[in-house]
């Protein structure tokens, strides 16, 4: 039971885990926020871009639609019973996790922080915030069944951690300035 709840949680969450590490493979590009500001302060920063939220959207939606073609020899492998996305999901996912790292930064420069600067908590869970609610809006019925709250606690206390993993990574490697 165990197992089935923490695989199919960490399967469904695949296109929203994916889409901030393609952004920054991405990079570059125009800023979402053409350069405005909010008082002294910009309302995104250079670090969030139209090409990095487009490549990041697409390779979750992508990486959905692979996972379909392969969940049932990989749920059988693993004994469990893996979610399939339909796109409307993938997208919920992918777009909304996209969109939530955008909101998180929007958040960070409102409340002083400068691109880069660490915001615990915000900085784990943001795009799981903006994926569940736009795979909720986008794919209802999907959402309800997939997402019970047992795999919403597993997303909740495993996520973080995996993000941080994640980009720790991704600084030793050379593709962050900072390793959160």
């Amino acid at each position: 039971m165990l197992v089935s709840v923490v695989a199919g949680a960490l399967w469904a969450m695949l296109p929203a885990y994916v889409p901030n590490n393609a952004a920054v493979l991405a990079g570059g590009g125009r800023p979402i926020d053409g350069g405005r500001t909010m008082g002294d302060r910009r309302l995104l920063g250079d670090g969030k871009t139209w090409r990095g939220t487009l490549v990041g959207t697409l390779a979750g939606v992508a990486l959905a639609l692979v996972a379909n073609g392969v969940a049932g020899p990989v749920g059988d492998t693993v004994g469990v019973a893996l979610p399939r996305f339909p796109l409307a999901a993938a997208v919920g996912l992918a777009a909304g996790a996209m969109a939530g790292d955008v909101a998180a930064s929007f958040l960070k420069r409102r409340s002083g922080r400068e691109r880069g600067a660490a915001f615990p908590g915000l900085d784990q869970l943001d795009f799981v915030v903006g994926a569940l609610a736009c795979a909720a809006l986008l794919a209802g019925g999907w959402f309800a069944t997939t997402f019970t709250p047992g795999r919403l606690l597993v997303v909740a206390v495993v996520t973080p951690a995996l993000h941080v993993g994640t980009n720790v990574v991704a600084y030793w490697l050379g593709l962050k300035d900072e390793p959160w």
